[in-house]
């Protein structure tokens, strides 16, 4: 085995990569078809940055398992919250992940609607449910406490009553301002506390609204994209025609495969794995680009060898190089898999993944493309050389 590694190291190694770029190739577009199609039926596991919602980071002092907190929230009247552990099983930690951001639902909202009518002659109700506000008018004047404890008895939380003073039109104008979808939470929990003192303390409370979730997507997406093109514009103008494709199929191969590894896991799909999609296509188009270098000066240097050669000799070059700072990277993440925890941990395990298939896809994916289009290209001109003396003859005279 050290013997091996010397070799690769030293760049002494002839293994016949290329030879085995067909069934690398097939096994690679099946895995990459399997993906999409999971992606197209079950989708990702969206993070509240594109689905918009709450999450809640809740840490028990006492052992506690996920199901036994998500009985707790279920038996406070949360059965679609989605419970997480992160971290090692002693720190009893959790994400409490809910749709909504507010508690104005159009339901509660009607709900509340009915409350406050039975307090008193009402001149007009608007209930704002993107931001959780209830604009009403009544007819005479009524306490702050009375308003907020009927919105409250109606099923929906109240953080604040602000009264507007007296209408120009008449009345008198309030405005109330629901609960959010935290405070739900952390009410569901206490539910299952005897003693009336929480046995858990609330880290750290995140809200995104539906509609900036679908901006935060579409641009990730959008930057996901841009950053593809540009380096396939620069990849055109640094090499020739032929290599280009070959390093953009690359960056596609490493991006589906990257997804697919956020697919199977579950493991939400927010900012972060565009963060770790981003990185990934920059670190496999670094690696292609290294390789194309040496494939271009072994051109020059073994001018009449078959270019399939040519390439296999090059990847053997570079393999140590390949190798070294491939291994140095999937060191560097080895920290994060071991005390990170979350939206960490699950970004060092996709940059695993992406060195993995990057490395890959530059020899099975890059160079196999690359092949195949000069060999396109010596047969289109064994045509018009072989077309030429025939269309003369043709031609000439009788």
């Amino acid at each position: 085995m050290l013997t091996i590694l010397q070799k690769i190291l030293k760049n002494q190694t002839n293994i016949d990569f290329i030879g085995k770029r067909k069934p690398a190739v097939f096994f690679s577009t099946v895995v990459n078809l399997a993906i999409l199609i999971g992606i197209a039926t079950w989708g990702f596991n969206l993070g509240v940055d594109f689905a918009g919602g709450t999450v809640v980071e809740v840490k028990f002092n006492k052992a506690i398992s996920a199901a036994d907190v998500r009985k707790r929230a279920e038996a406070g009247g949360l059965p679609d919250v989605s419970v997480q552990s992160i971290g090692a099983a002693s720190e009893n930690a959790f994400l409490l992940r809910l749709g909504g951001v507010t508690q104005l639902t159009e339901e509660r909202a009607v709900k509340a609607q009915e409350a406050l009518q039975a307090l008193g002659p009402v001149k007009s109700i608007s209930p704002d449910l993107s931001n959780g506000i209830i604009n009403l008018r009544f007819q005479q004047a009524l306490p702050a406490e009375q308003i907020e404890k009927a919105v409250e008895g109606s099923g929906t939380g109240v953080e604040e009553v602000r009264s507007l003073g007296p209408a120009q039109a008449g009345g008198f104008d309030y405005q109330i301002v629901a609960s959010g979808m935290a405070d739900r939470i952390r009410a569901s929990l206490m539910q299952g506390v005897q003693d009336g003192q929480p046995d858990f303390e609330m880290r750290r409370t995140e809200y995104v609204g539906p509609q900036v979730g679908k901006q935060l997507r579409n641009r990730g997406v959008m930057a996901l994209l841009y950053s593809m093109v540009a380096i396939l514009i620069y990849v055109a103008f640094r090499f020739d025609f032929k290599f280009g494709p070959g390093a953009l199929l690359a960056m596609l191969h490493d991006v589906v495969m990257v997804a697919g590894f956020y697919l199977i896991s579950r493991a939400e799909f927010g900012l972060t794995a565009i963060a770790a999609l981003l990185t990934i296509v920059g670190y496999s188009v670094n690696d292609t680009i290294v390789i194309y270098d040496r494939i271009r000066e072994d051109m020059a240097k073994f001018r009449g060898k078959p270019f399939p050669e040519v390439i296999n000799i090059a990847i053997n070059d570079t393999l140590g190089r390949t190798i070294l700072t491939s291994g140095v990277t999937a060191l560097s993440l080895i920290g994060l898999l071991v005390f990170g925890v979350g939206e960490i941990r699950d970004f060092a395990w996709a940059m695993l993944v992406g060195i993995i298939v990057g490395t890959y896809s530059t020899v099975y994916i890059a160079s196999p493309l690359t092949i195949w289009l000069d060999e396109r290209a010596a047969a289109r001109e064994a045509r018009n050389k072989g077309g030429g003396p025939m269309n003369q003859q043709a031609n000439a005279p009788g």
